[in-house]
């Protein structure tokens, strides 16, 4: 575009609206005139084209071109072609002529306004003629955050979109749209808008085919985008309300947090299973988590999400979802009729039981051809994908629970509650808030767990008691399963050296496993693989370490994203007394942290008080560790406030006493609890003023107050309502350090 290319009077920008083109303007060029004409439609909301151009036959300049409305004109296909094009064309008359003076001006030679159909202003950036245009100056919201350079590389990463046109095999792909009710895009749009307004880092992105309806649309709330820092290593794109012809074609990306918890990372409603619509789909998630891939990716299996994958997620392993490979057995090979139970007995023999590479391959073509399978062409795109499903070839990958046998046992099948067949879009956006303050809720009730109780020891096993404050109590509890499972285990010394290999008998169910230990590198490895599919160490690996008189878990064997740690911006490495120390103090600042709030929230001066306190031990504390993790001597403010509590706590861990809120602490009980129980009061002696007592209250057999639901309502308090109190507490307290960029994007992808 040549600058200062128009000469026009001052009226013809008025704020951010383009005069309409009248016969007083002149441009130096009449690329000068199509820019002025395409900022003009971009006002209005329209797209433009070049119509056509002329030059002279004697000195070959351009002297004479006309510009016009993209749906000017008419189609030109005939009605009997086997793939017709999507067209735009629908006999608009909308268009500018220029010519060119003797002087080398060019002039309006004619210009016709009126349009025969809709103008959308607010949607112009969508028009492929408009996309070159700077994506931060299209909308209202994004003009204010201009100056966000992490916002502005997002779109950047969006600005090479034309390459998602490789991915269309035919032209109709373009055309196709979503087919929604009446008033439905309205009811998505009114979500999304009143989501960024309580959240501005909600992020959507929506999708026009050529015709400028919807096609695809994504959106993830500010929880998802958080959680994918955390819990990025295992991600499900879960396609099956889509396959299954639900009433609304919903996608979803799941993931799993560090208390087994489904966790959503993203929504989407897409117009079909394309490879177009899936890089598109994948392009935009990945530019709402930051750019940032997962490290493993699991689908439904599908040659157009694996092209998609491959394309955009290049370091990502992909893989198939198991239960979406056996739920397709019935139907593939139906024709075994009889045979199917024998078949199935042989094939699950067949993917489970085979530890080696060479143990797979010799059952499988036992099976293939046992049962006459060779010609079968889904038998063998099975084989050729063997290394996306079958566990034998996926030692190397730890799926969180996300892929199981069948879909009842998977997370993602915990959507199910909310999404029937017959579930409309309608009902959907009402029961999306439930859906996220559900799983919100049960996260917070398993933090809350975590915080004020500790599970109970089965056994006198070195190893449970090493993990008792390290793992979540859902982790912990699985990991129980497998200590007292290694009394059924019998091991028998295979071979001796560097590495030592054991055969280890597992009587319970009757199977024989191998296990390899390295003593100097503290490396285990078993022949079930649970570590490397679940996360934490079996029963044979256990009963060899025992064996071999080691007595904790090696740290690399010790997942973070399992721990009490998992959201800790700080690795636990192999510091796992840190860790344990870290979950005393978190518990104890949570306990005082309720005290405080239940204090500091009776009067307006109090509640003063208490954010003032707050705000400065906040900032002391920050500076305290930014200086320790620089290796910098803490200032004297900081110093002084450690030594003060240092005895305090000091003591609390010497004796093993940590402030339980089991406990009564004075007088004014803290009606503040879960279920009807007192989860502590605070001293008003003048002497222990604000300090945690160790007095133990007269309560019931459990420690408990036990609180009636009417008195409980009489000081303002509902059961499960502290669920949220103190998550919401240090949620909203580390938001306000973090500068996470708001995005919300609209653009045509």
């Amino acid at each position: 575009m040549e600058a200062a290319a128009i000469t026009m009077d001052p009226s013809a920008v008025v704020g951010s609206t383009i005069s309409e083109p009248h016969n007083d303007m002149e441009f130096q060029s009449h690329e000068a005139a199509y820019a002025f004409y395409k900022e003009y439609a971009k006002s209005a909301g329209f797209g433009t084209a070049k119509l056509s151009s002329r030059r002279s036959r004697a000195s070959k300049e351009f002297i004479d071109a006309k510009f016009s409305c993209i749906r000017y004109g008419n189609k030109q296909q005939s009605d009997d072609a086997i793939n017709p094009r999507p067209s735009p064309k629908i006999g608009c008359k909308a268009s500018m002529h220029v010519k060119r003076r003797q002087d080398g001006k060019w002039y309006v030679y004619s210009f016709v306004k009126e349009h025969n159909h809709e103008l959308l202003p607010a949607q112009a950036h969508f028009f492929r003629s408009h996309r070159s245009s700077d994506p931060l100056s299209n909308d209202v919201r994004m003009r204010r955050r201009k100056n966000s350079n992490a916002v502005s590389k997002l779109f950047t990463a969006y600005q090479n979109v034309d390459c998602l046109e490789n991915f269309v095999k035919h032209q109709h792909d373009k055309g196709r749209s979503l087919v929604l009710e009446a008033g439905n895009a309205q009811l998505l749009l009114e979500l999304f808008m009143h989501m960024q307004e309580e959240n501005p880092k909600f992020f959507y992105a929506v999708d026009l085919n050529e015709e400028h309806q919807l096609r695809n649309v994504f959106w993830v709330d500010a929880k998802g985008l958080e959680d994918f820092a955390y819990f990025s290593d295992v991600v499900s794109l879960d396609t099956t309300y889509f396959i299954s012809k639900y009433k609304i074609p919903l996608v979803l990306f799941i993931a799993v947090n560090h208390h087994i918890q489904p966790t959503l990372l993203g929504c989407a409603l897409i117009a079909d299973d394309t490879i177009f619509t899936f890089a598109w789909l994948l392009q935009t998630w990945l530019i709402a988590m930051g750019e940032r891939a997962p490290q493993v990716l699991l689908t439904d299996q599908n040659e157009a999400i694996k092209a998609a994958v491959a394309a955009f997620l290049p370091g990502t392993r992909h893989c198939f979802c198991l239960w979406h490979i056996l739920e397709k057995i019935p139907k593939q090979l139906e024709f075994l009729g009889g045979w199917h139970d024998n078949f199935m007995e042989k094939f699950n023999s067949c993917i489970y039981k085979s530890w080696t590479e060479e143990q797979f391959e010799k059952r499988w073509w036992e099976l293939v051809d046992n049962f006459n399978l060779r010609d079968v062409e889904w038998v063998r795109l099975l084989y050729d994908d063997r290394t996306c499903w079958v566990p034998t070839f996926m030692n190397d990958i730890s799926f969180a629970g996300l892929s199981t046998s069948s879909r009842s046992e998977s997370l993602n099948s915990l959507f199910d509650n909310y999404i029937q067949v017959d579930t409309s879009l309608r009902d959907f956006i009402e029961r999306y808030r439930v859906i996220l303050e559900d799983r919100h809720e049960e996260e917070a009730k398993a933090n809350f767990d975590a915080w004020h109780e500790t599970p109970e020891l089965k056994s006198p096993s070195p190893f449970e008691k090493q993990m008792l404050l390290v793992y979540t109590h859902e982790i912990f509890r699985k990991f129980q399963v497998e200590v007292l499972g290694a009394a059924a285990c019998h091991l028998k010394k295979e071979n001796d050296g560097v590495t030592t290999t054991y055969n280890v008998k597992d009587f319970e169910n009757n199977q024989n496993y191998m296990v390899e230990w390295n003593t100097s590198s503290s490396d285990i490895c078993c022949s079930c693989h649970l570590f490397e599919y679940k996360g934490y160490l079996c029963r044979h690996a256990i009963v060899v370490l025992q064996m071999s008189g080691v007595f904790s878990i090696p740290p690399k064997y010790i997942l973070q994203r399992w721990t009490n740690a998992a959201m800790s911006r700080h690795p636990i490495g192999e510091k796992l007394e840190e860790v344990q120390s870290k979950v005393r103090r978190f518990n104890d600042l949570c306990r005082r942290a309720i005290i405080l709030g239940e204090e500091g929230s009776l009067s307006q001066e109090s509640y003063y008080v208490a954010l003032g306190a707050i705000s400065e031990a906040l900032k002391q504390c920050a500076n305290l560790n930014n200086s320790i993790e620089n290796g910098m001597r803490p200032d004297a403010s900081g110093a002084h406030v450690v030594c003060n509590v240092e005895e305090e706590y000091q003591s609390m861990i010497s004796s093993n006493k940590v402030p339980d809120p089991k406990l009564n602490m004075g007088k004014k009980a803290v009606r503040t609890g879960v279920a009807g129980r007192s989860l502590g009061s605070v001293e008003h002696n003048e002497g222990n003023k604000g300090k945690v007592s160790q007095v133990e209250a007269g309560c019931g057999k459990d420690g408990f107050q036990q609180m009636e639901p009417a008195d409980m309502r009489s000081h303002g308090v509902m059961p499960m309502q502290l669920h949220s109190v103190v998550p919401a507490l240090f949620h909203n307290v580390s938001s306000s350090f973090h500068s996470a960029p708001s995005t919300h994007l609209h653009e045509n992808r």
